[in-house]
């Protein structure tokens, strides 16, 4: 996951921190980074990039079977006709 878009969310929740509360400002960065960097960890998601490759794959193997499929029904027809 990019660390970036971690970075942005812990600033984000530091800045809604109450103004009483801005003196602890950092060391809730870096628990708010450490809690959501092992949180983020553990739901498995995938980067963007890899969703789209993946979509790719899906489509190129989509149209294979779909070609396939084309041709199959042809040889069955074909066989049907000299049966």
């Amino acid at each position: 996951m990019k660390l970036n878009f971690l970075d942005d969310v812990v600033k984000k929740l530091c800045d809604a921190l109450p103004p009483n509360l801005q003196n602890l400002k950092t060391d809730a960065e870096k628990n708010f980074h450490t809690i959501l960097q092992s949180t983020f960890a553990k739901l498995d998601l995938v980067t963007r990039e890899e969703f789209d490759a993946q979509t790719k794959v899906l489509l190129r193997s989509r149209k294979k079977i779909d070609e396939l499929s084309e041709k199959l029904a042809d040889l069955e027809k074909r066989l049907k006709g000299k049966g």
